[in-house]
């Protein structure tokens, strides 16, 4: 059952949980995990699986291990721990934050990262390789996910790819128009709909703008949003703190930004595509598009904890999370497109996949994935430094005042 089928009780009970992969505060990675200057703690992959220990301790945001106690009809654990003699415990987290100090612990085996999360579990040591070899589902994953800057290093892989989502430009087609194509709807023209943008809640959201800064002003020379010197920084900030004066409000609960187009409270602003459906289906005339300059966008890894005590039944559920089927389930009913490329014919809505651009590489080539910003640019540059996250946290307080 997708995710936009929940009933309203249960969505809300999620609240701020759910989709929200928000960016943690700590700078904890210095140096850039593609860089020449990166050097995770040396720790190996597991080489063989031995006998499952019976359970496994996974930490996961909401939606992404159901086992039926929500809706007996969402359940893709039971079938696991059936088959693999695994009983599954599930710790839910509500920011990436959590996610890092819950790792530490050593309680916990697997983890499903956001790619800010991902980055510092394996700058601190807590995140272990991972042997692909053991998880036979991988070579199914698209290969758009695979290799990537939040999930490998140095062609080490460190987890196993869960699914991607956009953000995206959703818009009032009544009160929007002509069609916009261009995140200038909410930036430069924004206040021809004053008070009616909306903007994504959180620090990261600043890469957005940075985003646009990129296509439409080179002479900054950005090359990556999450990579940002003193100079493309400031010009940042300041275009959203142009912005706020537009903005009737900052969303990071789904339900909120759905009511708030329903209003006509909102009329323009970031979304997500499960929104963009949930809206439709209560008749709210909105659409939603990629715009022209691309967008940012969160890619999800399961990782292994380095002191995982229950590594064989970790590496069990990775497998079996990416499974087709298994896949299939949890990204219809979480709004995402799946990692398994075998997935887009076993999701109960067969348009999910094209809806949600699954096997269309050269949409993702236009979005760039949630990635903590750290003191080393991770756009290859070494002559200088770019702003750390936590710096980007205080200037978000700035910008919306």
């Amino acid at each position: 059952m997708p995710l936009t089928r929940w009933s309203r009780a249960a969505v809300a009970a999620a609240g701020a949980l759910l989709l929200v992969t928000a960016c943690g505060s700590e700078d904890t990675a210095t140096t850039s995990p593609g860089g020449s200057g990166f050097n995770p703690p040396d720790l190996t992959a597991q080489k063989t699986l031995g006998k499952s220990e019976g359970k496994v301790n996974l930490i996961a945001w909401a939606g992404y291990v159901e086992d039926g106690s929500n809706d007996p009809d969402v359940d893709w654990v039971t079938g696991f721990e059936k088959k693999t003699g695994c009983q599954v415990n599930t710790k839910t987290a509500g920011t990436s934050d959590e996610m890092v100090s819950l790792m530490k612990t050593g309680q916990y085996d697997a983890v499903s990262a956001s790619g800010d999360a991902a980055l510092r579990l394996i700058a601190s040591g807590d995140a272990a390789p991972v042997n692909t070899g053991l998880v036979p589902n991988y070579k199914d994953v698209f290969p758009g996910l695979k290799n990537q800057q939040w999930n490998t290093v140095k062609g080490v892989s460190y987890g196993v790819p869960h699914g991607r989502g956009a953000n995206l430009l959703m818009y009032n087609t009544e009160k929007v128009t002509p069609a916009p194509t261009s995140w200038s709807a909410v930036f430069d023209k924004g206040s021809a709909y004053k008070g009616k943008v909306t903007a994504y809640d959180s620090p990261i959201y600043i890469a957005d703008a940075a985003l646009y800064l990129m296509k439409t002003k080179p002479s900054l020379g950005i090359k990556n949003p999450y990579a940002l010197d003193q100079k493309q920084f400031d010009a940042a900030v300041a275009l959203l703190k142009e912005q706020n004066a537009n903005v009737g409000e900052y969303w990071s609960d789904y339900l909120k930004e759905i009511s708030a187009f329903k209003s006509g409270d909102s009329v323009v602003g970031t979304s997500w595509q499960v929104i963009l459906n949930s809206a439709q289906a209560e008749k709210v005339p909105v659409k939603a598009v990629l715009p022209d300059e691309g967008a940012t966008g969160w890619s999800d890894t399961w990782m292994i904890s380095a002191k995982a005590k229950n590594p064989n039944c970790a590496y069990k559920w990775m497998d079996w999370i990416i499974s087709p089927q298994a896949n299939a389930q949890v990204a219809e009913y979480f709004g995402e497109a799946p990692a398994n490329s075998k997935s887009c014919a076993l999701t109960a809505d067969k348009s999910h996949c094209t809806t949600y651009h699954a096997k269309d590489e050269a949409y993702w080539k236009n979005v760039h994935f949630w990635t903590t910003p750290i003191a080393q640019c991770v756009d290859g540059r070494t002559d200088t430094k770019c702003v750390p996250y936590a710096k980007w946290v205080q200037a978000w307080t700035e910008i919306k005042g």
